[in-house]
C-alpha cells in the first residue's frame, strides 16, 4: 500500500513540477523547501510500530526517495535540526543547525543526516525559525518554504509565533508548515500562529501529511481574474493588475489582463501558499484584499468593475490647440484622478466625474456620468487666434464675457509688443497700459469677438 501511495505522490509531483515549468519558461521560479527537523530526546518516545524518531527516518527516506527521482532544476532543498547536539540535562537553546544548505543534488546528503539523528536535547523551535532567515541565501526569484517536523512545543520560552511572522513580514519565507508527530492536543493550538498545522495523530496520517505538504509546497495552482461588467458579465480586460503579498507587502505578481481566444479571462498561476491583496489599475482604481488561493485546484476571483467611455471631441483646425487636455475628478474630490487629452477616448468606472477643461478660458462641468457599457461624449468648438500688437510691451489682461460680467482669462506677455492667443469663440475685452506710461488713466481698453477657425488682429496702442 505505502508502495503505490508514493508511485501516486511521485506522479503527482512531476506533473506539478512540469506545469510549473511550464509556466514559468520565461520566468524562471526556484522553490527552496528547508525541513526543519525535530532531533530533541522527546523523538525517542514510543509512537504506534516504533519510537518517534524511527518512523520519521523512515517515512522522511522514502518521500525524499521519491523526490530524487525528478527534475530538480525547479527545485532545491535544504535540512536544519535542532535538539540533537547537546543532551539534557542542562537546557542548550543554542542546539540548532544547517546541516546540508540548500544546493543541487544533495537529497543524498540529507537522507545521510536524517539516519544518522540521535535525539539528545531540548526543543528551541523559536531560535530555529530565526537561524532560518540566514539558510536562505539572497535570490532573485526564489519561494522559500519551511517545513517544520515536530513532536513538542517550544521549550526555551521563546516566541515560534513571532519568529514565523518576522520571516513573512520581512519576504524571507512563505507560511510554513507545520507536521505535528503525536502531539498532545492540548498543545496543537499553540501551532495556528506559527503556520499552516497539520496533525499526524499516527503512522499513516504522517505518510499522508508529508506527501500533501511537499505536493503544495511545489504545487502551482490556477486561477482566473473575472473583472464584471455593468451586466454581470466578466468582459472587462486589457486593465494592469498587481498583486501584493499581504503578509510581507511586496508585489507579487503584476499582469495586464487579457481574454482568451474563446473571450473568456486568461488563466494566471498564483502561489496558493499566499494571501493576496489586489489592486486592479482602473480609473479610479479597485481593491480586492485578503485573497486566499485554493491549492491543487481552478481559483476564480471576481471584483466588480462596471465601465463606461469618456470621448473628448474637438474638430481640428488650423488654428487648434497643440494639445487640449481635459483634468478628471470624481466628482465631489479635489484630487486630480486623471488628465485626458482630447480626441482621445478612455474608459473609466461608472460613476461620476467633474471635468475641468484646460481651454481659454476654462471650461468646468461638474456631476457628468459615465455609465457602464457606453460612450459619454463631451464636445467642444475648435478656437480661434487673436493677435495683439502695441508699439511697446505693456502689462495686461484678457477677460471674457459671462452672463454681464467680465472674468480674467489670462494676462499678457508684458515682455512682448506681438502675441498670439488661441482662444475659444466668445466676446472678450483686453485692458493694456504700456509699460513706460506711469498712469492708470493711460490704460486703453478693445473688445473683440472670436469665431472658431478664425484669426483677427486687436491693435494695442
Amino acid at each position: 500500500m505505502l508502495k503505490y501511495r508514493y508511485i501516486l505522490l511521485f506522479f503527482l509531483l512531476v506533473g506539478n513540477l512540469g506545469l510549473w515549468a511550464q509556466k514559468e519558461q520565461e520566468e524562471v521560479v526556484l522553490t527552496r523547501i528547508l525541513f526543519v527537523f525535530d532531533g530533541s530526546q522527546s523523538m525517542y518516545a514510543r509512537w504506534q510500530s516504533g519510537r518517534k524518531i524511527d518512523v520519521a527516518q523512515q517515512l522522511m527516506i522514502k518521500m525524499l526517495d521519491s523526490l530524487e527521482s525528478l527534475d530538480s532544476r525547479s527545485f532545491q532543498l535544504a535540512l536544519r535540526v535542532y535538539g540533537h547536539q547537546k543532551p539534557v540535562p542542562p537546557q542548550d537553546c543554542n542546539d540548532t543547525r544547517l546541516e546540508v544548505p540548500f544546493g543541487n543534488k544533495n537529497i543524498g546528503r540529507i537522507k545521510k543526516v536524517i539516519r544518522s539523528i540521535s535525539p539528545k536535547g531540548t526543543t528551541p523551535i523559536a531560535r530555529s525559525l530565526q537561524r532560518s532567515a540566514h539558510d536562505f541565501t539572497e535570490c532573485e526569484n526564489c519561494r522559500n518554504i519551511i517545513i517544520l517536523i515536530t513532536d513538542g512545543v517550544e521549550s526555551c520560552d521563546e516566541d515560534p509565533c513571532a519568529a514565523s511572522r518576522l520571516l513573512q513580514q520581512k519576504g524571507i519565507a512563505l507560511k510554513p508548515f507545520v507536521i505535528g508527530i503525536g502531539l498532545d492536543k492540548n498543545f496543537r493550538q499553540t501551532f495556528d500562529c506559527v503556520g499552516t498545522f497539520y496533525d499526524a495523530a499516527d503512522e499513516e496520517t504522517f505518510e499522508n501529511v508529508l506527501g500533501v505538504v511537499i505536493s503544495q509546497a511545489l504545487d502551482n495552482t490556477s486561477a482566473q481574474i473575472n473583472l464584471v461588467d455593468g451586466n454581470g458579465l466578466p468582459t472587462e480586460t486589457d486593465v494592469a493588475i498587481t498583486f501584493y503579498n499581504r503578509t510581507s507587502g511586496a508585489v507579487a505578481k503584476q499582469i495586464v489582463h487579457t481574454l482568451n481566444s474563446l473571450g473568456n479571462p486568461d488563466t494566471v498561476h498564483l502561489d496558493p501558499l499566499v494571501v493576496y491583496d489586489m489592486t486592479v489599475h482602473s480609473i479610479p482604481e479597485a481593491h480586492k484584499d485578503s485573497i486566499r488561493i485554493s491549492a491543487g485546484r481552478h481559483n476564480i476571483i471576481g471584483i466588480n468593475l462596471p465601465r463606461g467611455t469618456l470621448d473628448l471631441k474637438m474638430p481640428s483646425t488650423r488654428a487648434g490647440y497643440k494639445n487640449l487636455q481635459c483634468v478628471v475628478r470624481e466628482s465631489g474630490k479635489s484630487e486630480i484622478l486623471h488628465v485626458q487629452d482630447f480626441n482621445t477616448i478612455q474608459k473609466y468606472r461608472e460613476g461620476r466625474y467633474d471635468l475641468e477643461i484646460l481651454s481659454l478660458p476654462r471650461y468646468a462641468q461638474k456631476g457628468v456620468a459615465i455609465e457602464a457599457g457606453k460612450t459619454t461624449s463631451i464636445a467642444i468648438p475648435p478656437p480661434g487666434v487673436v493677435n495683439f500688437t502695441s508699439t511697446a510691451p505693456g502689462y495686461g489682461s484678457i477677460l471674457v464675457e459671462r452672463k454681464n460680467r467680465w472674468e480674467w482669462v489670462a494676462n499678457l506677455d508684458p515682455e512682448n509688443s506681438r502675441q498670439s492667443w488661441t482662444l475659444q469663440p466668445g466676446t472678450y475685452k483686453v485692458v493694456f497700459r504700456n509699460k513706460t506710461s506711469r498712469k492708470s488713466e493711460y490704460s486703453v481698453s478693445r473688445t473683440f469677438s472670436i469665431s472658431s477657425g478664425s484669426s483677427s488682429i486687436v491693435k494695442l496702442n
